[in-house]
């Protein structure tokens, strides 16, 4: 006997996102970690695999991601407060099977983020 499987929709794909958030507490200030975010986001396609395309965009005081590498487009959130920032990675699909080790690598590396690139 053959066995067909569902084809997934949207909805099923959206309800296997998995969710990741991480807080990078800092001494900067609001608006001085806004202006480190800004000048150091471009370098954040260095840092994946697979080509990354990176699109960005400002809502006050958050910063809007949209990251395209290997097929797959992840939307991101960067929260810029006084004291800390707060990052938030919705990894749709399979993606999220690999939400703990990402998580480790944005809580190891975040910090880049915030450094001073004054060039």
């Amino acid at each position: 006997m053959v066995r067909l499987e569902k084809r997934r929709t949207p909805a099923d794909i959206a309800r296997m996102s998995q969710s990741i958030e991480v807080d990078l507490p800092h001494k900067l200030g609001r608006d001085e970690a806004r202006r480190r975010i800004a000048s150091n986001i471009h370098r954040l396609e260095e840092h994946i695999p697979g080509g990354a395309k990176v699109e960005s965009g400002w809502s006050g005081d958050q910063l809007n991601l949209n990251v395209r590498a290997l097929g797959d487009s992840v939307q991101s959130t960067i929260d810029v407060e006084e004291t800390k920032v707060h990052v938030k990675v919705l990894l749709p699909g399979l993606l999220g099977m690999f939400a703990a080790p990402i998580q480790a690598m944005l809580q190891k590396k975040g910090d880049l983020l915030l450094e001073d690139r004054r060039d």
